[in-house]
């Protein structure tokens, strides 16, 4: 086995986390099958996320002005990135291009102290994929009306979301050489 560093070969590294959880042409095809429904809620998913954040305290710090209110220039900031991220997921690709997006997303989260929060700690990246998950699951639910497809649906993206996390988490905990 070669040994290398994920951030060295991404695409590579993306690939093998896929294939570990079964992320298969089939999920891709379901992904992207459901990306019109997850887009068309962009902007309400990226406002629930911002506004759960502003309720609690280890949170909302990153996103209040110097008055202590919430600085409403940085929150609309996060929403258009948060929804970047969602277009790209949407695709469920695997390129060089979209690996490396991910890793420098996880990176401006762990290495990146701007705004009065400093780095976002792990324990909210974590369960912010829990939050994200948790909202397409009802998403789907909701909007996709026959309950077999939106199972079909959160299953193919909780395992695309995970391994974006997995990516996300390399700014945190970087893994020994491969």
């Amino acid at each position: 086995m070669t040994t290398y560093l994920p951030a060295t070969d991404m695409p590579r590294f993306v690939r093998e986390l896929m294939d570990f959880v079964g992320f298969d042409d089939r999920d891709a095809a379901t992904v992207r099958a459901s990306a019109p429904v997850v887009l068309a809620a962009e902007e309400q998913f990226t406002t629930a996320l911002y506004e759960h954040f502003l309720r609690f305290a280890d949170s909302a710090r990153f996103f209040l002005g110097e008055d202590g209110t919430p600085d409403r220039a940085r929150l609309e900031r996060r929403r258009h990135s948060l929804g970047r991220w969602l277009r790209e997921t949407a695709q469920a690709a695997v390129t060089h291009e979209s690996s490396y997006y991910l890793l420098a997303v996880g990176l401006s989260h762990s290495h990146r102290a701007t705004g009065p929060g400093g780095v976002v700690p792990l324990h909210l990246m974590v369960n912010a994929m829990s939050l994200a998950q948790t909202a397409l699951a009802r998403l789907f639910a909701d909007a996709l009306g026959d309950p077999a497809r939106a199972f079909e649906a959160s299953v193919a993206w909780n395992k695309l979301l995970l391994v974006h996390l997995n990516v996300l988490l390399l700014g945190y905990v970087p893994p020994a050489a491969r």
